[in-house]
Parts: C-alpha cells; sequence; structure tokens
C-alpha cells in the first residue's frame, strides 16, 4: 500500500479538486460492492483512479443482502454449476486471504420436520455435500468450514431452540461464511483501494458518462465540473440503464425481516426452510450481531423506476413469516419483527424468465458510448466481477496495468495471525480495534452510544475519522446498523447526530 486508508471530509475535499483538474486511468461510477471493487483492483495494479458516488458507500443494494458470503448452494439445485464453483472459490479466498477478520463460519441447519417435506430433505443433504465438493476444489480448510454431517433431533434443538421438536426426525448441518456485517465489507474495500491511491468521492453525481470520462456535480455544493479518465466502468448496480439508454435490467427485490434473537431462543446455527414446494429456494432465519436474527429472503419482481431505497411489501413479510413459522414450536408474531428492509439485486433483463430463474452470472462488457458496464452478479463474487471489468478497462483503453493482485491482497483490518477474533470489537474492526480505542478522542469512548445499542462511541468517531461518514445517517445506517431497527435508531440519532458534528468540527 502506498498511502493511508482514512477516509475524510478533509480528504475528499481535497482529492476533488485534484479530481476536477487532472487526468486519471480509470473513473469508476458507483460505490457499492462491486464499484468499490473495482477502485482496488485497479489501484492495487498500478492505475490512478477515482471513484464516485452520488449518495454514501454501501447505499444501495450491497447494504441490503442476507450477509452471507455462500457457496451457491441454490445455484447446484438449479444445475449452475459454474455460479456455485465461482461463489466457492470466491468464497474461499474471502474467508482465507481478504477478509478473514469479517467473516466467520457459520452453522446452517436443515430440520427433517413435517414442514419439510422428504424430497426437500433428500435434496437438501445431497446438495450441501455437493457444496462440500466444491469447498474442497477451492481449498478451503475444513477448519475454517467445517463438512455436512447428519444430527439428532436434540442435537438440533440445542442450536435452534425455537424449533418445531414434534415429529423432528433429525437434521442436517453444514456450514457457510457470514459477514459480520455487508456493508463493512465495502468500507474495507474502498478504504484499501485508497490506500493504494484511489480517490473515494462520495456524494458526487455522474450526470453523463462518456469513452473519456464524466461530465458530475457535487451534491454538498451543487458545482458541476468534468472527469477526465482514460477508461471509464459503470459499476451502478440496478441504476446502470440511468446512464446507459441501452441496457435493460429487470430488478428483483429481497426482503429480510429483523428479530430479536430471543424470540428465537438466541440460535447460534442458521435455521433454513424450504419455500414451500421449492428445492432451490429457503428462507433462512440467521443469527447476527447486536442481538438481532435476520429472515429472508424473498425474490420478486420489482418493475418500474428504481427508488432510492426499497421498501418490503407487507404480502412479502407475511411469506417470511409464515415459511419461518411452520418450522417453530411458537409462531413468530407480526409485530415481533422489530425491522424489515428490501434491496433489489441487479439482474439482466433475460425475456420472460422469473427473476428467481435468472443467472447471478456477472457481464462486463464495453458500451455503445465506449465505457465497461458490469452488471448482475453477487456480493460474493465481487472481487471477481471487478477483476473482468478492470480487464476489460485495460483492453479497451490500453492501460499500464500489472496482472490483477486481488486475489491475494488483505483488506485494512485483516488480521496477521490466522487466529479468530476474540471480542465483538474485533470482529468489526480486526487489526484495527485497538486502534480504534487508542485514537478516540471523545469523551468516554467505550460507553454505548445510547442506552441498549451495543455500537460504542469510539465506533461512531471512527466512521468519520476513517471510514468517510459525513453525516449523522452514513453512521446509523451504513457504517453501523443501528438504523435497522427503528427504536435503536431514535433512542441513538440524537446522541450519533451531535457526536458526528463534534468530530467534524474537531477535523477541519
Amino acid at each position: 500500500m502506498n498511502g493511508s486508508s482514512r477516509l475524510t471530509a478533509a480528504r475528499r475535499g481535497q482529492e476533488l479538486v485534484r479530481s476536477a483538474e487532472d487526468r486519471v486511468d480509470l473513473l469508476v461510477i458507483g460505490g457499492g460492492i462491486t464499484g468499490a471493487g473495482v477502485a482496488l483492483d485497479a489501484a492495487s495494479r498500478g492505475l490512478s483512479v477515482v471513484l464516485i458516488e452520488a449518495e454514501d458507500l454501501a447505499y444501495g443494494t450491497s447494504r441490503f443482502s442476507s450477509k452471507l458470503v455462500h457457496g451457491g448452494l441454490r445455484y447446484l439445485a438449479t444445475g449452475d454449476v459454474a455460479t456455485a464453483r465461482e461463489s466457492a472459490i470466491e468464497r474461499h479466498l474471502l474467508m482465507t486471504r481478504i477478509a478473514p477478520h469479517l467473516i466467520r463460519p457459520l452453522a446452517q441447519l436443515l430440520p427433517f420436520s413435517p414442514a419439510v417435506t422428504m424430497t426437500q430433505r433428500v435434496t437438501g443433504a445431497v446438495g450441501f455435500a455437493l457444496g462440500d465438493l466444491l469447498r474442497m476444489r477451492a481449498r478451503t480448510p475444513r477448519a475454517v468450514l467445517p463438512a455436512p454431517r447428519l444430527i439428532t433431533a436434540r442435537t438440533a434443538a440445542g442450536l435452534v431452540p425455537a424449533l418445531q421438536t414434534d415429529r423432528l426426525r433429525g437434521a442436517v448441518l453444514a456450514a457457510d461464511g457470514q459477514l459480520v456485517d455487508d456493508a463493512r465489507l465495502v468500507v474495507a474495500v474502498a478504504r484499501t483501494a485508497a490506500a493504494h491511491g484511489a480517490r473515494i468521492l462520495t456524494r458526487v453525481r455522474a450526470l453523463a458518462l462518456r469513452h473519456d470520462g464524466a461530465a458530475v456535480e457535487d451534491a454538498l455544493t451543487g458545482e458541476r465540473f468534468d472527469i477526465r479518465a482514460r477508461a471509464v466502468v459503470n459499476a451502478t448496480g440496478v441504476w446502470a440503464g440511468t446512464l446507459d439508454d441501452a441496457i435493460r435490467m429487470r430488478p428483483s427485490r429481497g426482503t429480510h425481516l429483523v428479530l430479536d434473537a430471543a424470540a428465537l431462543g438466541d440460535p447460534t446455527a442458521a435455521l433454513t426452510v424450504p419455500h414451500p414446494g421449492s428445492i432451490s429456494r429457503f428462507v433462512f432465519a440467521l443469527p447476527q450481531h447486536l442481538g438481532r436474527v435476520v429472515v429472508g429472503l424473498t425474490d420478486e419482481a420489482a418493475p418500474g423506476p428504481v427508488p432510492p431505497v426499497a421498501a418490503p411489501t407487507e404480502p412479502e413479510i407475511g411469506f417470511l413469516l409464515d415459511t419461518l413459522n411452520s418450522a417453530l414450536r411458537t409462531p413468530i408474531r407480526r409485530d415481533q419483527v422489530r425491522g424489515a428492509y428490501a434491496g433489489l439485486r441487479p439482474l439482466v433483463d433475460a425475456g420472460d424468465a422469473a427473476t428467481a430463474d435468472i443467472s447471478r452470472r456477472h457481464l462486463a462488457a464495453v458500451s455503445e458510448g465506449g465505457f465497461v458496464n458490469v452488471l448482475g452478479g453477487k456480493l460474493t463474487t465481487y472481487r471477481r466481477m471487478a477483476q473482468d471489468a478492470v480487464d476489460r478497462a485495460v483492453a479497451l483503453a490500453d492501460l499500464p496495468a500489472v496482472p490483477c493482485r486481488t486475489a491475494t491482497l488483505p483488506l485494512v483490518g485483516a488480521l496477521a495471525s490466522p487466529c479468530r477474533p476474540a471480542s465483538v470489537l474485533d470482529w468489526r474492526y480486526g487489526a484495527e480495534a485497538e486502534l480504534l480505542l487508542a485514537r478516540a478522542r471523545c469523551a468516554d469512548p467505550t460507553d454505548p452510544i445510547a442506552d441498549g445499542v451495543d455500537i460504542t462511541r469510539a465506533e461512531v468517531e471512527f466512521a468519520v475519522r476513517a471510514e468517510g461518514a459525513l453525516t449523522a445517517d452514513d453512521v446509523l445506517d451504513r457504517r453501523t446498523r443501528i438504523g435497522l431497527v427503528q427504536d435503536d435508531r431514535d433512542r441513538a440519532e440524537i446522541p450519533v447526530t451531535q457526536l458526528v458534528a463534534d468530530t467534524l468540527a474537531d477535523s477541519s
């Protein structure tokens, strides 16, 4: 790395001025996981890079996932072996080299209960076994991801205490990768790109793209100017069509619920319940940090204009609860849902196929306008998507780049030793956990930012001093996930707003 990974308001201002004056090798549009990945790939190859994002890092789809780094079990079930193989390889790289501090093994339990048909049990067990073969092909050690195995009903109930045990005939237990948070991964990738010299500019909107740059607007001042570049990559996901009329996206909405973990007996494994009549689609109840469980997900067509933030619908919430409750001893009520969120998958239009059947393979192609569009894909395979997009841009503009390095490049905060993180701060910040506390300037840095919210004052300050947060919303909704539960957000909003303002003033 050739520079600091710290993203600050002051750095943004300085790099904004430079970006209006010079010409860079690559301009990246979009600050989600794909755009951040493209910026890192290109910067680590020695290219000069500017990334612009109309809102904030991880503002769109990238923060609304199931927070899994998965090996593609669903794709095996539908016969898409290539996507499953790519997912397993990228999961291996993330868990063993790139971001082991942000991803932990997650036990996944498929119960053999009356709600799960014999066909679903057999195909689920076979799918887990095939997924383990892909794990072995990717060379992921069993110490990282244990092999699947059959367990007793008693063991299953110990892992998921809320499980319906009447006529439960055991379960199959497998393992996959789970992010401590998807938005944290985006920020870590963007900061690593910044450490390699990339300029990460949030609140800068692309108005029009060309093969040699873009007309942009600084959302904070309203100033308009051009950024000149030898090549341009459009990595705006579901919004890609707003910058290229030739693109036909077909977004699908994935809705998740947020529950208190106590409502499910504080499970230590993810409960996997097949959709009624399906062998390839599931509802997951996924244990999270902050004492939550996330339940998801749906796959519904979302036609029409793309909203800034997608909203869950009551029918989707009802479907998730009904499917989950079919495997529980005591049903979860609607009033026990603490929060809900939805993300839009950036699927490339494949004609009349249902969105659930559209391939999750990505596409990196040169547009008629002479810039590169990177489309489709999923969070787990962001690194490969970025590599393909940069390869296209390098070939298109004959850029002086070395070969891709990101398969072995650790993200900022990655732990040097293979030991597992020991504390909550370790899981969120890895090797930076001690630094976060040691450099805190705020009063009472280890105190919670609000009663009942397991986020410290030091973390809020760090979001501003190092992670590019410019507003309280950036902290509440993306650097932390306090905002996923409205009650928590309401309690934390005033103290977060004050601390963000104080930190920005102290940093100016």
